[in-house]
């Protein structure tokens, strides 16, 4: 499978006309991947705030489940520029998590992509804070995180 993406995606960047250096595919789960692109002109491909980034991977994923016939989840990044947000992100969610302990008061994370606000939920969860809960609120683009202790 990891072959049959890394040919899928270089070849919808050369039809693009983007420059790459390489594509390296990482099974993250069954039917789970992330596709890393390495460039020396990384700007374009993750466009302002990664806007690029996840437009690709939307068209990426359409694309895979047509030709491949099965849901695949795909997660595109190039030069590991999202999987650093997804790192700094969790460390503020870390810093945060361990504020609402000490304090037993709860705490907003700021605002952030759905994608970023099911990161941090997913991680409390799996993580076995038993003592901690998450819920999005907010509307909009000024949706975020708010941990909260159990009572």
């Amino acid at each position: 499978m990891e072959k049959q993406i890394k040919k899928l995606v270089s070849e919808f960047l050369v039809n693009l006309s983007i420059d790459f250096t390489d594509v390296e595919v990482e099974e993250v789960s069954e039917k789970e991947y992330r596709v890393n692109v390495i460039s020396e002109e990384p700007n374009l491909m993750i466009g302002h705030h990664g806007e690029n980034l996840l437009a690709m991977q939307k068209i990426l994923t359409v694309i895979f489940h047509k030709m491949l016939g099965e849901d695949v989840l795909i997660t595109f990044d190039v030069d590991s520029y999202r999987k650093r947000q997804e790192e700094n992100v969790l460390t503020i969610a870390k810093q945060k998590i361990n504020e609402v302990r000490t304090s037993r008061i709860q705490s907003a994370l700021p605002p952030m992509s759905p994608y970023f606000r099911r990161l941090v939920h997913l991680y409390i969860k799996d993580s076995g804070f038993s003592d901690i809960t998450t819920e999005s609120i907010g509307e909009g683009n000024y949706r975020q995180v708010m941990i909260k202790p159990l009572v």
